[in-house]
């Protein structure tokens, strides 16, 4: 009996050892096939352990600046803080200092004056329970370096900083739907332009991001051996800076005459285009209702300039002459019967509705006779095909290639005679004020139509290289010199004999050409036109001077109570003549300097810098380093430099003459708010401090003369 329990326990125990034999065999076959497979249930294991193990950082490009002909910056990518609070009591530990919030009441008094924040609201967003960090709402975004300096020297414990980038447009609602704006994505910082140059530029600005690859150990440590652990860097491409043919000064001229015209006409939209008449570049171009970029309080998305077509009126009149002129036929010693006349059963008036009598078609042209239109047509002057072809000669219709998104074409087809007679007119038809701007340049260079143009030139910050630069072109040929000659003598008639309709435009001693228009506007709902006095389109275009014009000009108020467009043009053509001293003005003592870049410098350094260049200046606080400045590097200035210091005493220096565009900027150098009454100049300013005497807005008056 026990040799066979003997026995069944040798079978078992030779049993077991045989099934571990196998077991450890099994084992020691997967590990070896671990070792040697290269791939395991579709997975690379050679890719798998690498990709663990690599560490790939985004190396973000700078999106690139625009500026202005005079190099000024109208949009750029600046570093921009968040402040940040944590809370957790563990991120303290082993610390020798505290690394979160301890005192909690202390902290929010300290940061409320700073944050222009009550206390209590900070007390409350540091009171939250369970979170390890918090932040402080829309004030404690797009802090400025002067904030973030100032927050730090409280040493404030648990308080710390993110940076981030963002666009900045330093001159607020400043020419912006030519430049547009950008959406910002929160996760990765990534930029896009989604109107104006910021749109149709987009791929440009943007540049091409890098990257940065490299092996980490299992604690997350680079790897920096070479050989084994090789960094593989793809550089970043930084977008590319694009010049503007705008001119600031221009562009401010127009701004302020807009700011002060505009609201008193009771128009629902305004605009004004100012070109160089001999290249075509728009110098200027505003319109109301504008926005500011910076926080994008839009109420249209559209264009004035080149996406929103519009019945013109009788502006177009200039073209129909133009037409009949250059075709042979025009005879400006026939007459008409002035008042109305019967087209294809359909009665048209003039804008009188009993027009002049008998009249001659250059007198017709001077008072903005529709019959005198209608007569060319019926008498035989021009007919359909002649008209069609030289308006589509001239551009309307099609869009001009100017360099901004969404150019419409408008509408210029006519059939009917009646049809004819109202597109010579302008209406039935559709423009816009940038095809306006084209047509214009046919009569200011002798026949040669040109192309507008927004860009002057578009650099290559990474190569440092011009890519592209304007060059002026000589045009297709439109029209006789003989035809523009007649031309510009009946648009001379227009404003400056007494009887034309543009006589409220004359200046004395300025030689300006142009042609006024009205037209009805259409009810998109019903398709008929609008009845009564304020339910039309006024305009006028024109250019200055005359026999060698300089510049061209659109302007346009709708449904608008009071005309102020005489007024409006007459400010502005007074300071362009200034500006661009026409009148030679002794320009003899201007200085003209390129702006340093004087971030991070020490004021002393910088103030000797300056007076060995004759350059005027104002110091704001009494710091030793300059934190903020204006203008920025690389501007032509022909004015003073602001100079912000690292100073906790910063006071508002006097400010009186002060240009509305200096004042703007020192406001936005010391993150203060404002209120503005006026154009113009600094005449004077009132300051409101809270209960710790700290400034906390200004509120500035402004007048259209210089104050000494």
């Amino acid at each position: 009996m026990n040799n066979g329990r003997h026995l069944n326990k040798v079978r078992i125990y030779k049993l077991e050892f045989i099934v571990a034999l196998l077991l450890f065999c099994a084992i020691l076959a997967r590990l070896i096939y671990l070792n040697l497979a290269t791939e395991i249930d579709g997975i690379n294991l050679k890719e798998f352990a690498k990709n663990r193990n690599t560490t790939k950082e985004t190396l973000y490009a700078t999106r690139g600046t625009i500026y202005d002909l005079n190099n000024e910056i109208l949009a750029q990518t600046v570093d921009s803080y968040t402040i940040i609070a944590y809370l957790d009591k563990s991120r303290s530990k082993n610390q020798v200092t505290p690394k979160h919030v301890v005192d909690k009441e202390m902290t929010a008094e300290k940061l409320s004056p700073i944050l222009n924040m009550d206390k209590n609201t900070i007390l409350n967003i540091l009171k939250q329970k369970g979170l390890y960090q918090v932040e402080f709402g829309t004030r404690g975004r797009g802090l400025t370096q002067l904030q973030k300096e100032e927050i730090e020297k409280l040493e404030l414990p648990g308080i710390d900083f993110i940076s981030t980038s963002k666009r900045y447009y330093p001159n607020l609602d400043f020419a912006s739907y030519t430049l547009g704006y950008v959406q910002t994505k929160s996760e990765s910082n990534e930029m896009n332009g989604e109107m104006g140059v910021e749109l149709y530029y987009n791929k440009e600005l943007k540049g091409t991001n890098g990257s940065l690859e490299y092996q980490t150990d299992a604690n997350g440590y680079k790897l920096i051996d070479s050989e084994t652990s090789p960094v593989i860097q793809i550089d970043k491409i930084d977008g590319v800076n694009i010049h503007l043919t705008i001119d600031s000064n221009v562009q401010l001229i127009v701004e302020r005459a807009l700011n002060t015209y505009f609201a008193s006409s009771y128009a629902t939209n305004g605009g004004i285009v100012v070109a160089d008449a001999k290249t075509g570049k728009i110098l200027a171009s505003a319109s109301r209702p504008s926005f500011d970029p910076n926080i994008k309080n839009m109420k249209s998305y559209l264009d004035p300039l080149v996406s929103v077509a519009f019945e013109p009126g009788s502006t177009m009149k200039t073209y129909t002459y133009m037409s009949a002129i250059e075709k042979g036929t025009y005879d400006e010693n026939a007459t008409f019967l002035s008042g109305s006349a019967t087209l294809s059963d359909m009665t048209i008036k003039d804008w009188n509705k009993v027009g002049w009598g008998t009249i001659t078609y250059d007198y017709g042209y001077m008072k903005s006779s529709n019959i005198g239109i209608a007569n060319l047509i019926t008498n035989g002057y021009i007919n359909r095909n002649d008209l069609h072809a030289f308006y589509e000669k001239l551009g309307f219709g099609s869009k001009t290639g100017i360099e901004l998104p969404n150019e419409v074409t408008g509408k210029i087809s006519f059939k009917y005679d009646v049809e004819v007679a109202t597109a010579g007119y302008g209406q039935g038809i559709t423009t816009t004020p940038i095809q306006h701007i084209k047509a214009l340049t046919s009569i200011s260079n002798n026949g040669y139509l040109l192309t507008p143009t927004i860009i002057e030139r578009i650099e290559d910050p990474n190569t440092k290289k011009i890519i592209y630069e304007y060059k002026k072109q000589k045009g297709t040929k439109v029209a006789s010199e003989k035809t523009v000659a007649k031309i510009k003598d009946l648009m001379y008639q227009v404003v400056n004999n007494e009887e034309g309709t543009g006589y409220s435009y004359k200046i004395d001693g300025y030689d300006i050409i142009g042609k006024t228009g009205t037209a009805n506007i259409v009810n998109p709902r019903t398709g008929r036109y609008y009845t009564g006095d304020t339910q039309t389109l006024k305009s006028f275009e024109g250019m200055y001077p005359k026999d060698n014009p300089k510049f061209i000009f659109y302007l346009y108020l709708e449904k608008a109570s009071i005309n102020t467009m005489p007024n409006m043009l007459k400010s502005i053509l007074n300071d362009i003549e200034t500006y661009y001293n026409i009148t030679k003005v002794n320009t003899n003592e201007k200085i003209l300097y390129k702006v340093d870049n004087f971030i991070n410098k020490n004021i002393d350094d910088v103030k000797a810098s300056l007076d060995l260049r004759g350059v005027k200046y104002q110091i704001i606080g009494d710091g030793k380093k300059v934190i903020g400045q204006y203008p920025y590097s690389n501007t032509i200035l022909n004015g003073k430099v602001l100079l912000v210091t690292n100073s906790s005493n910063i006071e508002i220096p006097n400010i009186v003459g002060y240009s509305r565009k200096e004042v703007i900027n020192l406001m936005k150098l010391l993150n203060l708010s404002y209120t503005i009454e006026g154009n113009g100049y600094v005449k004077e300013y009132k300051v409101d401090v809270d209960a710790n005497g700290k400034v906390t807005k200004v509120n500035l008056i402004l007048s259209d003369k210089y104050v000494e």
